[in-house]
């Protein structure tokens, strides 16, 4: 495995990684951008380039787009990303006192550890998994999708109800077009624009960035001052006693993120309520500015990368939002995620594999280096932040096919994107029903196809080991949102 990455790896290669590092940096230091949104803007600019180029960018912003959103969330108190949230409960403390450097340090070797567990667990078992995958059947393809579409509880912690009215919406969007099996028109209503179907780069760019613009233009929140970062010299050695930490942490990560739906939020929260319960007398109470915190936090959100990646590339299900992204990113390129791609495109498995090793490194470099001076520029005024960023919505979304109609998709999805928020319905939902929904919809019927001729259509349907686990898993998946949501009203 190491000496196929070293035979991807060139000058040019590195230096994309770089390019997208620092620009996933920035994004993720931002609030009011997001990683996704920026993933997004990137497959509509690289859907022209090489492949391997392509995922050189990709992956540079992803892997350092998660950690930078620690960088708001310790400096502003304002996460850069969901998957910061923990940070802050003892980043933005420890900041107050001074130790704002020793907050930045910690979150980006903890970061790095993070990120080469889940790409080391990803190196080892991608293969396995996909050699299992092999056996599935349509239908069993059909219940992962549909096991994936069951995990919006943990997109949408808040509401279950809404987060599947979301993922349902995704699922009927995916059905516009072409039927891929009939070859008839469907819900298009003689506009030809819609015989494609809905292009999912303006759908992305949207949702997650055009939507954000609006969503937070009508925040009337005050405006946060960045703290000083104290320049005192620090311990490594302090930072790294907590190594052992780092390591569960990241396999809770990897674990987590490699749940279809699940990703940084839920695994950072998990990997912090389990440091404290496994750190009972720290230096510093947890809350109050516990280095422990950070680095559960940390480490387990970037480990989700690698935990992401592995039922995208295995089983073309995206672990997240961001993978759902990255998988559409394969198919404008056109590749095929799944058992599959390592039998036809090994390459990739190990393009996506260096992209992300080599932006580990990144995260090292750059946070150590420019993350303390973001200081300065992390309070940038957004008058002059959201129209750029409208504008690169705008060309993204009409470069992707050059069809002035995929920007009206733009505008119109970041609309809707706009009013889900306002709504507090969740879009990351609605992102994994469109992706998953196509998938839904030709195994289904591919299944039913093949079991028109047999003589026993509910064994052949139900009783095979890998259907019945993946049922009993859609059953579980369902009953434990359907308890938690209870909880919740309850508790209200």
């Amino acid at each position: 495995m190491i000496r196929d990455i070293l035979n991807i790896i060139d000058l040019n290669f590195i230096l994309l990684v770089f390019a997208g590092s620092l620009t996933g940096l920035f994004v993720g230091a931002m609030p009011g951008l997001s990683v996704t949104m920026a993933t997004a803007l990137l497959v509509s600019v690289t859907f022209t380039w090489k492949t391997h180029n392509a995922m050189a960018l990709i992956m540079g912003v992803y892997t350092v787009g998660v950690y930078s959103g620690a960088v708001t969330a310790i400096l502003l108190n304002i996460p850069g990303a969901p998957s910061s949230v923990a940070t802050t409960l003892d980043g933005y403390p420890m900041s107050k006192k001074g130790e704002g450097l020793l907050a930045l340090k910690t979150a980006a070797y903890y970061s790095f550890l993070g990120t080469i567990v889940g790409l080391l667990v990803l190196g080892i078992s991608a293969k396995q998994v996909a050699k299992l995958a092999l056996a599935f059947t349509p239908m069993d393809y059909f219940l992962l999708a549909l096991f994936g579409l069951t995990t919006v509880g943990s997109l949408t912690s808040k509401n279950f109800t809404k987060g599947m009215l979301s993922a349902l919406v995704g699922v009927f969007i995916s059905t516009i077009g072409m039927d891929p099996i009939m070859g008839v028109s469907r819900f298009t209503y003689g506009n030809i624009n819609l015989q494609r179907g809905i292009s999912i780069i303006p759908v992305l760019i949207g949702l997650f960035g055009f939507s954000e613009i609006l969503y937070q233009i009508t925040l009337n929140q005050g405006k946060s001052e960045a703290l000083d970062v104290n320049r005192d010299k620090i311990s490594n050695k302090e930072i790294f006693s907590h190594w052992w930490l780092g390591i569960q942490s990241s396999i809770i990560g990897v674990l987590i993120g490699a749940l279809p739906g699940a990703g940084g939020p839920v695994a950072s929260l998990i990997a912090y309520e389990q440091a404290k319960r496994t750190n009972k007398k720290p230096k510093v109470p947890f809350g109050e500015g516990a280095v422990e915190g950070i680095v559960a936090s940390e480490a387990a959100n970037n480990a989700c990368i690698g935990g992401a990646l592995i039922p995208m590339l295995t089983l073309a299900v995206p672990g997240d939002a961001v993978t759902a992204v990255i998988l559409s990113a394969f198919y404008v390129h056109g590749l095929r995620p799944g058992p599959l791609l390592f039998s036809e495109t090994p390459e990739m498995f190990m393009v996506i594999l260096a992209g992300g090793f080599i932006g580990s490194i990144m995260i090292l470099i750059l946070g150590l280096t420019v993350a303390p001076l973001l200081s300065k520029v992390i309070g940038i005024k957004q008058r002059h932040l959201f129209p750029i960023v409208a504008l690169l919505c705008i060309i993204g979304s009409y470069a992707a096919s050059t069809n002035i109609f995929d920007v009206l998709l733009m505008l119109i999805f970041g609309i809707l994107g706009f009013l889900m928020r306002r709504r507090e319905y969740a879009v990351a939902p609605m992102v994994l029903g469109l992706v998953l929904g196509g998938i839904m919809d030709s195994n289904f019927r591919r299944a039913m196809s093949l079991l028109s001729s047999s003589d026993n259509v509910f064994g052949d349907l139900f009783l095979k080991p890998i259907t019945m686990v993946l049922s009993a898993l859609i059953v579980i998946s369902i009953s434990f949102n359907f308890v938690s949501f209870g909880r919740t009203k309850t508790d209200k």
